[in-house]
């Protein structure tokens, strides 16, 4: 992180956001056709900001809410560059999650599938060698979680790599997390392979500008556009309704029952947060038995068991997906209606987040946060970060989960509790580690 903050400052401008078409902002007819093809036909705010300087050629750095077409932002206006010029790997992502990588991906092939674009996924839970042999090839785009692109960095030859050392564009994507220190030993590995900051053009996006990001302009050659859409306060969308209940830590789960199963919401597709892996199962397990369509995403499930859980989310096979924050950034599930913090974040950028999941592209949608006795100082920080106070839920009440939920969960609780330990144990565990890491 500290080489990437040594190399990168910014020079704040300003643009005009009224709507106007992408032919306007200087993208070809081709990708103009396959924005239509992908029913994107007006752009965004951050879009109109960004796609003409970018093709400037200027660094950028581009904040704004969740569902507001970051990833467009930035790759047509990379795609626009590779077409008039193609060679070898042209552009490299940096993503925080595997999930997030996928999409990206998957948003690059839907916009370059009329120019033969070649492109790798490079994420953990994948094949080592599969993917060397796919970065020898010199694929247009390289689509990677840092720490699995730093293994081959480290390991997979200077054949695998190569391409890497002529980049043309780097983009940091959700960069507030990537900037932060989990990340930088292998941000850092990353960043030494590549061509300098001056021959190349980075590109910086997140919902959340954090001032690790805003750090970035102490010192630079480059010539950097910022397009930051509002303050701190609006960085949740209005159509978004923000409630709390406040109950007793052990009977969460009942509570949770009671929400999910009301009248109003027993529709309803949604997303449960919580913090911890083990959480996200049990939890899982305890709406299963209760008859709730439920799967979960985590970062101890295998790639296979990640992908599955999400595609079975987003095909509403499942109805509600407890998930840890691995969910919280990018990922675009249109269906979502309600976001739950089971738990709340110890950031209040990751609570933004969470509830960025709902309440997308004007839709609207309402966040329910499950608060004990032991969140009332992180609730407080939430409140003054998205500088609007939540409301009581009022459709549950204790009265309400007493008759209706409470000892049956308190039984499912118990059994997957069981059933998690009896997963947990020896054999079981080791044998999950080892399919983990093929």
């Amino acid at each position: 992180m500290s080489k990437l903050a040594s190399e990168h400052g910014m020079l704040k401008s300003t643009v005009p956001v009224k709507p106007r078409s992408f032919e306007a902002l200087g993208l070809s007819k081709s990708l103009v056709v396959a924005l239509n093809s992908m029913a994107i036909r007006r752009p965004s705010q951050i879009q109109i900001a960004c796609i003409p300087q970018i093709l400037k050629g200027r660094d950028c750095i581009g904040g704004a809410r969740t569902g507001s077409g970051k990833t467009i932002a930035f790759a047509a206006p990379i795609l626009e560059k590779l077409s008039e010029d193609p060679f070898g790997v042209f552009a490299l992502v940096l993503t925080p999650t595997r999930e997030l990588a996928l999409q990206i991906s998957e948003q690059f092939a839907a916009l370059g599938a009329s120019m033969n674009l070649k492109q790798a996924v490079i994420v953990g839970g994948m094949d080592m060698v599969t993917q060397g042999l796919a970065l020898q090839k010199r694929p247009h785009v390289v689509v990677a979680t840092p720490g699995r692109l730093a293994d081959h960095i480290s390991s997979s030859g200077e054949e695998a790599i190569a391409g890497l050392r002529r980049i043309k564009f780097l983009v940091l994507d959700e960069a507030d997390r990537l900037l932060t220190p989990g990340f930088a030993e292998d941000l850092e590995v990353c960043m030494g392979v590549m061509t300098k900051a001056k021959n190349r053009q980075t590109l910086l996006f997140s919902a959340t500008v954090s001032q690790s990001v805003m750090q970035l302009k102490e010192s630079s050659e480059n010539d950097i556009f910022i397009h930051e859409v509002g303050s701190n306060s609006i960085s949740i969308p209005d159509t978004l309704g923000q409630t709390y209940l406040f109950i007793p830590t052990h009977v969460r789960e009942a509570y949770l029952v009671s929400l999910l199963t009301l009248p109003l919401n027993e529709k309803k597709s949604a997303i449960v947060f919580v913090n911890r892996a083990t959480t996200a199962e049990v939890l899982k397990q305890v709406l299963r038995i209760m008859d709730v369509r439920v799967t979960s995403l985590h970062s101890q499930l295998s790639q296979r068991e990640r992908m599955d859980s999400l595609g079975r989310f987003r095909a509403e096979a499942a109805r509600v997906l407890v998930a840890t924050d691995v969910a919280s950034r990018g990922l675009d599930i249109p269906v979502v209606q309600m976001v739950v913090n089971f738990d709340i974040p110890a950031d209040p950028d990751d609570y933004i987040h969470r509830v960025g999941r709902t309440a997308r592209a004007g839709r609207a949608g309402e966040s329910i946060s499950f608060v004990t006795e032991h969140d009332i100082v992180r609730i407080k920080a939430i409140e003054e970060r998205v500088g609007k106070v939540m409301t009581k839920y009022e459709h549950v009440t204790e009265s309400m989960v007493i008759r209706h939920s409470l000892q049956q969960t308190s039984n499912a609780k118990r059994e997957a509790l069981m059933d998690w330990e009896r997963e947990n144990s020896g054999s079981s565990r080791r044998k999950r580690k080892i399919e983990q890491r093929r």
